[in-house]
């Protein structure tokens, strides 16, 4: 069996659990051949959003995913849209997982929520694991592995998928500069000076988007899974934004998670522990742009407003864990300091759009 790091299991949170018995009766229901033997739960550590479980029945197991306790933001954590998603996308993009099981009734886990298949492999985000010598050549394969796959997903043909059903690319970046506005005003916590510049520099610099492609909105390397020996990407997760818009915005949001050696620590350790892809040999974002460029042959003279719009993105994605977190609908203190990282991130979007 391939080993699997940093998307570890843990027993689950207090307040997370699962009513097990009634889950367990729900799969004999509905999913046919399961083993005989009791069910097992387990939470994936990772993630601040979406509550992921392992479940398990003998040598059956799976992936459980439902909405994060409490109340949502409109159109958030949308269970039913991201199942039929990964409907769509997995046949053409294995690396999504197989959808399995997706059920609304409120009274089987609380939310409405979906079942898809268990991949393992290797997961990479703050170490690399043990016994792997993170080598330059190896970590400039991996950075070449992330463009390539961001790069595939973005070369399918949406118009022969159901995407088209649940997507407008139309006016994509105009919406979506705006509606993160909103969504930050809604999840505001305190006064951040730096907000009102940065929210009129965006709704000036709106450039004209490309051709369409099938987004992630989520690619980042700890949403990625590897096989034994990293030479093939063999999973992608957290599928829930995904949709049909400007692929640049894809290549920004990577990018805004995308740490490198010679960022500053604040950037590097607002959120906790940096990636590894501060290891030399990973490729450095405009590395990593270029290659993305190169793949693709996609015009990538606008690319900063792209990344500009990322961070701030990123910074309303903390903002919203943070007002749960402030509102006590989470007590996990892993966010109590978010609204640190809020600022950061803020003061950085700044930053890159006045670079170029």
């Amino acid at each position: 069996m391939e080993r699997q790091v940093n998307l570890d299991t843990i027993p689950v949170r207090k307040g997370e659990q699962l009513n097990e018995a009634v889950l367990g009766e729900f799969l004999r229901e509905h999913i046919d051949s399961l083993p005989d033997g009791p069910l097992e739960v387990l939470q994936f550590s990772a993630g601040h959003s979406n509550l992921t479980y392992q479940i398990k029945i003998g040598e059956w197991e799976a992936v459980l995913r439902r909405p994060p306790l409490g109340p949502v933001a409109p159109k958030a954590h949308d269970m039913a849209r991201e199942y039929r998603v990964l409907s769509e996308i997995h046949p053409l993009f294995p690396q999504a997982p197989k959808p399995l099981l997706f059920s609304d009734n409120p009274a089987i886990v609380g939310s409405p929520f979906f079942i898809m298949e268990r991949k393992r492999g290797l997961v990479l985000d703050t170490t690399f694991p043990e016994g792997v010598v993170p080598s330059e050549a190896l970590c400039r394969r991996i950075s070449q592995l992330m463009v390539d796959k961001l790069a595939d997903l973005h070369s399918i043909d949406y118009k022969q998928t159901g995407l088209v059903e649940i997507s407008n690319p139309d006016g994509f970046m105009e919406r979506q500069v705006h509606g993160w506005i909103q969504r930050y005003e809604r999840a505001k916590t305190e006064e951040i000076k730096e907000v009102e510049l940065l929210k009129k520099w965006l709704t000036g610099n709106i450039p004209p988007s490309g051709q369409p492609a099938i987004i992630h909105y989520d690619y980042k390397l700890n949403n990625s899974m590897f096989n034994e020996d990293l030479t093939k990407m063999t999973g992608l997760f957290d599928w829930e934004m995904t949709t049909v818009g400007d692929p640049l915005a894809d290549l920004g949001a990577a990018m805004s998670y995308w740490l490198q050696e010679d960022d500053p620590d604040w950037l590097k350790y607002g959120m906790g522990k940096p990636s590894v892809t501060i290891n030399k040999g990973f490729y450095s974002r405009q590395q990593f742009i270029d290659a993305y460029a190169e793949k693709t042959g996609r015009d990538i003279s606008k690319v900063n407003f792209y990344l500009t719009f990322a961070y701030f993105k990123l910074a309303v994605i903390c903002q919203q864990i943070y007002y749960r977190f402030k509102k006590g609908q989470t007590n996990d203190q892993r966010f109590a300091q978010f609204n640190e990282a809020v600022k950061v991130l803020i003061q950085y979007s700044l930053h890159v759009a006045g670079e170029r």
